[in-house]
């Protein structure tokens, strides 16, 4: 399976999108399953997928968000993370990419360069 979770307003998330379709054909491009995850919500089997490869839910929570500055200051536990991704999009560490057996979180450029060699 090939998906991303992606958010169409973040500037960050279209670059990479955008980078990720000139990087490969037209044909594994279209291979992708796209998920705006402001508009379709991830549900928690979802996150439950990702969490299996991660084996960690605060591996795909974002400190960046801006929420995240009302919450830092208190001692967060794997199943407090969970509930915050579910609870609220923007917690989501973004892209989260999907390629098969392996998973992509984030936008750091080792990141994005180890998926684009994975999918070519």
């Amino acid at each position: 399976m090939k998906k991303v979770y992606h958010l169409k307003t973040c500037d960050t998330n279209r670059q990479i999108l955008k980078q990720l379709k000139a990087s490969i054909s037209d044909e594994k491009y279209k291979a992708f399953i796209f998920q705006e995850i402001k508009t379709e919500p991830i549900t928690v089997s979802q996150l439950e997928e990702m969490y299996s490869f991660t084996k960690s839910y605060e591996a795909l929570f974002s400190k960046r968000a801006k929420r995240y500055k009302l919450l830092k200051d208190n001692k967060l536990t794997e199943k407090d993370f969970k509930q915050l991704i579910l609870d609220e999009y923007t917690f989501l560490k973004r892209p989260v990419i999907l390629v098969d057996d392996e998973i992509f979180v984030g936008n750091s450029k080792k990141n994005i360069e180890m998926l684009i060699q994975k999918i070519k």
